[in-house]
C-alpha cells in the first residue's frame, strides 16, 4: 500500500510542479535542478498527462500542493538552495491510534570511503547505455572518452575516465580496460575548468561537432543550444574562455593540426548519456 500509493502521489506532484514552474517561465534545466531530476525526465513529465490517482479528491489535493509549491519556488527563484529537508509520515488507525515520523534528511554519506568505487561503476554502466547507432556519425577521429568526478574533485587525479580512447570497430564500441581515476589528463582538465564555473557539472564526453563544407557548423550548434535550452561556452584547444553561470556544452572549433571537439557536460554519467542522445538527435534533425 505505502509504496504504490506514495509513489503515485510523488509522480503526480513532480509532474504538476514541473508544469506549473514551466508556465512561470522556468527552464527545463532549472526545474530539473529544483526537483532533483534530469532535463529529459522533466521534458517527458511536462508532455505526459498527469498520473491518475483513482480518487479526484486526492488529485485536487496534490495539484493544489504543486501550485502552492511552484508559487513559493518562483518567488525564491531558480538560484535558491535548500538548507534542510524534513520527511513527515502520519498514519491514523482505529481506536485513536496514530503513528507519526518526522525526520530531517542530512545528505550525509555514510559510505564516503566507497564513493570513488561507486563512481567508477556508474561510469562504466552509463557507457554501456550509449546508442552506437546515434553515435556513429559523431565519433571523433582521435576517439572519444567519458570522464566523471565527485563534487569534491579539484585535480585530474580525482577524475575517472577510460585509459586511452574509445573507437567504433564493426559497430562495437572498443575501449581499453575499465575506467580509472587519473586516466585522462586532457578531458579531466576540461571538466575541472567547467566545474569551476558551474559546480553542478561532474561528467563530460567529447563528440565530433557538426560540420558544413568542412567547417564547424556554428549555426547548428546555436540551434541545438536554443532548442534544448543548453548554455554554450567556448574552449579553444581545451581552454575555457571566460563564462558566467550555467554551462552545458563546450565548443572547440579546432585549429591547424587540432581536431575540433564538442564537449557535453552533465551532473552525472547517466544524465550525460541522456543529454548526448538528445543533442545528437537535435543535430540530426537540423
Amino acid at each position: 500500500m505505502l509504496g504504490h500509493i506514495g509513489s503515485k502521489w510523488l509522480d503526480r506532484l513532480h509532474q504538476q510542479l514541473a508544469k506549473e514552474l514551466r508556465v512561470n517561465g522556468w527552464s527545463q534545466m532549472d526545474i530539473a535542478k529544483a526537483t532533483g531530476s534530469t532535463q529529459s525526465t522533466v521534458s517527458r513529465a511536462i508532455m505526459k498527462p498527469a498520473t491518475p490517482l483513482g480518487a479526484s479528491a486526492d488529485e485536487t489535493t496534490v495539484d493544489g500542493w504543486a501550485r502552492e509549491l511552484a508559487h513559493s519556488l518562483h518567488q525564491l527563484g531558480p538560484g535558491a538552495n535548500v538548507q534542510r529537508q524534513r520527511l513527515v509520515f502520519e498514519f491514523q488507525f482505529g481506536n485513536n491510534q496514530t503513528l507519526r515520523y518526522d525526520k530531517s534528511l542530512t545528505g550525509l554519506n555514510l559510505d564516503e570511503d566507497q564513493a570513488a568505487g561507486a563512481l567508477l561503476r556508474r561510469l562504466e554502466w552509463a557507457t554501456g547505455r550509449l546508442d552506437l547507432r546515434r553515435l556513429r556519425g559523431y565519433m571523433p577521429a582521435v576517439g572519444m572518452n567519458i570522464a566523471a568526478c565527485l563534487p569534491s574533485a579539484t585535480t585530474a587525479q580525482e577524475v575517472a575516465a577510460y585509459p586511452g580512447r574509445m573507437t567504433l570497430v564493426d559497430n562495437v564500441l572498443r575501449r581499453h580496460d575499465t575506467p580509472e581515476l587519473g586516466a585522462s589528463h586532457h578531458l579531466a582538465n576540461v571538466l575541472l575548468q567547467a566545474k569551476a564555473v558551474d559546480p553542478e557539472k561532474c561528467a563530460i564526453l567529447n563528440l565530433k561537432p557538426p560540420t558544413l563544407n568542412g567547417m564547424v557548423d556554428q549555426g547548428d550548434i546555436n540551434y541545438i543550444s536554443d532548442e534544448l535550452d543548453y548554455r554554450l561556452g567556448l574552449a579553444p584547444k581545451g581552454h575555457l574562455q571566460p563564462h558566467d553561470g550555467r554551462l552545458d556544452i563546450l565548443l572547440d572549433e579546432g585549429a591547424f593540426g587540432w581536431e575540433p571537439s564538442l564537449y557535453i557536460l552533465a551532473p552525472n554519467p547517466m544524465d550525460l548519456i541522456d543529454r548526448t542522445h538528445a543533442i545528437i538527435d537535435a543535430m540530426d534533425t537540423e
